[in-house]
């Protein structure tokens, strides 16, 4: 079975992996939690990220995909809790004044809580919302099976995890981490000016 729909799930793995490459919300907060926090920080932010797909996938595979493309107020609803919570969390970033630890176990965000934070971040972002409605209304078909369905979850997760992972990694070297931690206030700044740019643009973003 898995053979039969073999091309589709090439598919689907490649744009996968342009999805979660592709800037935007998560890789900023992937990036906020590891460089202000630790690599602990921003590993369990992208499992929350990896998490949150399977929302996406619970509710694609559930036909609520269709639901919400063609609900403009639940997808408005989606659109602007989204957004409001980028603002809200590079308000906070903004306004912040924490530490950039190179040891990580100096941090002081919990491993919950950077989860919980990837979490919302990919659950409340449109731009995700709108790639699973693109899969699960024309990738996938009436007679698609559930397990194949739930294959095509599992290549999302996955490529969003082992990507964010490696983002988290590669952003804790302690040289990194050194040349972070001179510009400290210039990054929360910038960071934090992004992620509210993000959330204005998901707000004014035409559906």
């Amino acid at each position: 079975m898995i053979i039969e729909f073999f091309p589709q799930l090439m598919t689907v793995g490649v744009i996968a992996i342009f999805m979660a490459i592709s800037p935007g919300a998560d890789f900023v907060m992937i990036t906020r939690n590891s460089i202000f926090y630790n690599r602990k920080s921003g590993l369990f932010s992208a499992v929350g990220v990896s998490v949150a797909i399977w929302l996406h996938v619970a509710y694609s595979i559930a036909g609520l995909a269709v639901i919400i493309s063609s609900s403009v107020l639940l997808f408005s609803i989606i659109k602007y809790c989204g957004a409001a919570y980028l603002i809200y969390m590079g308000y906070k970033t903004f306004r912040a004044n924490t530490s950039l630890d190179i040891e990580p176990s100096q941090g002081s965000m919990s491993g919950w809580a950077a989860l919980r934070i990837g979490f919302i971040t990919n659950a409340l972002n449109p731009k995700t919302t709108v790639f699973f409605l693109s899969i699960f209304t024309q990738v996938v078909e009436p007679g698609t099976p559930v397990l194949i369905q739930v294959l095509f979850g599992a290549i999302i997760s996955l490529a969003h995890l082992i990507w964010f992972s490696g983002v988290a990694i590669f952003l804790t070297q302690p040289r990194l981490l050194s040349a972070f931690k001179r510009s400290k206030n210039t990054i929360e700044k910038i960071v934090g000016g992004v992620l509210v740019a993000f959330g204005v643009k998901v707000a004014f973003h035409s559906n």
